[in-house]
């Protein structure tokens, strides 16, 4: 019997909070006929596997519409829908905050100085009306679906506060006399609803705005794939859409280029591009039977190939894949003070409630009027600005502070899990060193009145050269004001080097293989110190005439100035510091030596480093992985926490939470030190928010009343609640203070 069930990735609408995800989870998994179902809250999806036969996806999505979510079923441009809507909620958000703030501002005025002028309670009531109802509807929108789930947060906290201070205000406003005719002073808190909408819609704008940009790294991915690819049919060329390309297919891929899928070169030769794969700076040479990679760069040269992998098969749309995965398997943000809210909110509601009854029963004459001003004021005390404040506050000034040392940090979560980090990983290649291979040695076999001449016809033969380590050795010389000599019969010689002649006489530059073929001996001195540089890990090029070495010419690419003293002070704080590296383990073991590292694996692809994370995490390492290109993209976004250096690839730099921006490794242990700082910091006000909470609470419920006659006037409690929002972002602001 054949199985009818599907399993389909969708994007769901809608979804304000991890408790929003939980609905829609349990929803889609109760209807008949659905396997299995998970809502990632992250990446805003749903992965669902139902029986067809069973269940239709536009019940499933009827089912989901019915508790206020929607599902984007178009899976052809589902992704590019979801964008969309994300993008048009923003933009909505970023208007209403605006409004919400230039309508508060006024309120806050009158409110604060000019509360005696003529019909100020009218004027701020007209203001605050659409502030609090309809640029703040969606707080009390969501503050609904999660009471029908039986569940409170930030939301519930708002529109509870905001919704009680606007409600008592307009009586106030309305019927001044009821509180007149008792001896009670009228008072209204129009600002306190309206800048209470306006700080936390400005809290939401922040995080929609790190929305927005999730996928772009995701879309330069995909932008390194071509478009169209020229297909050989026959003794003709044809363009086709790459989606239409189909394994065993013929190709044809001319200089610069990027190569549009994974196959297997049969005629012609090059050099590729493959640093989105291995890291490695120097390009690598193609021959007949090579492997090419999706997403990788001819340079100089054209040749053939055979489609082997297509579509989602490719090396590169696996990358893309993981990258995905790997953004999306993350748990979100633990949101401590949602958590709180859940037992808060039901505590002060039944705290409010339980003031007015005790003053019923126990007030006498003025028993109801006591009792609702204390119940008011419970809810208006109890607003959840400080709160709200505590955790966004530290981690604008902490992000601020990275900023001003040279770390961009991208998100809170990221700012929140660097003091817990124990394993750092780095790339070797553009981390560890530059990125960039460089002549650092060169040994002539010739006199020193005859290296000038000799200098001449090696620039000439190099610059001629189409391999990536001659433009080093061109720089080199070139910086020492060396021109080269003109050379006829230039031979580009496959897999060995280059040949060339000048005064009649033949030139060679490439391996070691290139001599032994010509007969050409390497003295005993000279194989002493070759022997050096390859246990150094540099490339070693040799020089001839015809009948004898002339040079050997080392490369290498060197270590950053300042790596070994930041590993060393990583590993001084007890954090397990790994390398990996797309290079061959000589290179990578004479590397790790070098800057003192002894956990270091050579020959990683970009899977394997994504799986080395991984397995790391489930040893129970808090990872920090720090990288620069295509390679290390979806090992950065697996990571704990990702950094990126400032002088690598876009898209490493878009998936990774914080850039390193001076590419300096010393960086690394300062954010992890302001990671420390930040948390230190939220924990300090979220201490003072409920210590705060604490004694204001039962003060407002009356419990000094019988001992001497105090009952905390709403008024003042508004105040002492900007009082606590001040000392919040008063005690975030010494952050900035604070020595890295």
């Amino acid at each position: 019997m054949k199985n009818s069930n599907q399993t389909l990735i969708l994007p769901v609408t809608g979804m304000s909070c991890a408790s929003c995800a939980s609905s829609v989870e349990s929803m889609t998994a109760a209807i008949k006929g659905v396997e299995s179902s998970a809502v990632n809250y992250a990446n805003q999806s749903l992965k669902i596997t139902f029986n067809e036969t069973e269940i239709k996806l536009s019940e499933i999505q009827k089912a989901v519409q019915s508790i206020g979510y929607d599902l984007i079923i178009d899976t052809e441009n589902a992704e590019e829908k979801q964008e969309e809507l994300i993008l048009n909620y923003y933009l909505e958000l970023k208007q209403k905050t605006i409004f919400a703030a230039v309508l508060s501002l006024p309120i806050v005025i009158i409110g604060m100085f000019l509360m005696h002028m003529p019909y100020a309670n009218w004027i701020m009531l007209a203001l605050a009306t659409p502030v609090v109802f309809y640029f703040g509807s969606s707080f009390f929108i969501n503050a609904i679906k999660q009471a029908r789930h039986g569940k409170a947060n930030m939301d519930t906290l708002v529109a509870l506060s905001t919704g009680i201070a606007y409600i008592f205000s307009l009586f106030n406003t309305i019927y001044p006399d009821f509180w007149l005719s008792r001896g009670v002073e009228p008072h209204v808190y129009f600002e306190a609803a309206a800048v209470v909408i306006v700080f936390i819609m400005l809290g939401k704008l922040l995080e929609e705005r790190a929305k927005t940009n999730a996928s772009s790294a995701i879309k330069k991915l995909i932008g390194l794939q071509p478009k169209t690819v020229r297909v050989i049919q026959g003794q003709t060329e044809k363009e086709i859409l790459i989606s239409d390309v189909k394994v065993g297919d013929q190709i044809l891929v001319r200089s610069g280029e990027k190569i549009p899928v994974d196959g297997l070169v049969y005629e012609g030769s090059s050099f590729v591009d493959e640093s989105m794969i291995s890291g490695e700076p120097v390009a690598v040479e193609k021959l007949n039977g090579s492997k090419v990679f999706a997403g990788t760069i001819n340079q100089k040269g054209s040749f053939k190939f055979k489609a082997e992998k297509v579509g989602s098969e490719t090396m590169l749309a696996q990358i893309i894949q993981m990258v995905k995965d790997a953004q999306g398997s993350k748990a979100p943000v633990q949101r401590l003070v949602d958590k709180i809210a859940g037992v808060f909110v039901p505590v002060v509601i039944l705290i409010s409630i339980l003031s007015l009854v005790a003053w019923i029963i126990l007030g006498g004459e003025n028993g109801f009027t006591h009792g609702l001003l204390a119940m008011v004021t419970v809810l208006v005390i109890a607003c959840p600005c400080a709160l709200g404040l505590a955790t966004p506050t530290a981690i604008m000034v902490g992000v601020g502070k990275g900023a001003e040392n040279g770390i961009l940090i991208k998100d809170a979560e990221s700012l929140e899990s660097g003091h817990k980090v124990n394993a750092v990983i780095l790339d070797k290649t553009g981390t560890i060193t530059n990125g960039k291979p460089l002549l650092t040695d060169i040994i002539w076999n010739i006199p020193q009145e005859e290296q000038q001449e000799f200098s001449r016809i090696l620039l000439a033969i190099e610059s001629s050269s189409e391999h990536p380590l001659a433009a080093a050795i061109v720089m080199k010389l070139a910086e020492q004001d060396i021109s080269a000599v003109s050379i006829t019969d230039f031979e580009s010689l496959t897999g060995r080097g280059a040949k060339a002649k000048f005064s009649g006489e033949t030139y060679f530059a490439g391996s070691h293989h290139l001599l032994s073929e010509n007969n050409i001996e390497v003295p005993q001195e000279i194989n002493k110190e070759i022997k050096y540089f390859q246990e150094k890990a540099k490339t070693v090029i040799y020089f001839s005439s015809a009948h004898k070495l002339l040079a050997v010419i080392a490369l290498a690419d060197q270590i950053k100035t300042g790596s070994v003293q930041a590993i060393a002070e990583l590993q001084n704080k007890g954090i397990d510091v790994y390398m990996l590296t797309g290079d061959n383990s000589h290179t990578a073991s004479a590397v790790a030596k070098e800057v003192g590292i002894s956990n270091f694996k050579a020959e990683v692809l970009p899977a394997g480093k994504y799986d080395f994370v991984k397995q790391l995490q489930k040893e129970g390492k808090i990872v920090a992985m720090v990288g620069d290109g295509i390679n290390d993209s979806q090992a950065l976004a697996q990571a704990n926490v990702s950094i990126a250096m400032g002088k690598g690839s876009d898209i490493a730099i878009d998936v990774a939470k914080m850039t390193i921006i001076s590419s300096d490794l010393n960086k690394i242990s300062q954010a992890l030190n302001l990671s420390k700082q930040t948390v230190k910091t939220i924990k300090q006000n979220l201490f003072w928010a409920f210590i705060y909470n604490l004694i204001g609470i039962p003060i407002a419920a009356g419990l000094l009343y019988p001992f001497n006659g105090f009952l905390l006037n709403p008024m003042i409690a508004g105040a002492a609640m900007a009082l606590s929002s001040v000392s919040v972002v008063s005690n975030s602001l010494r952050l900035k203070w604070q020595k890295l």
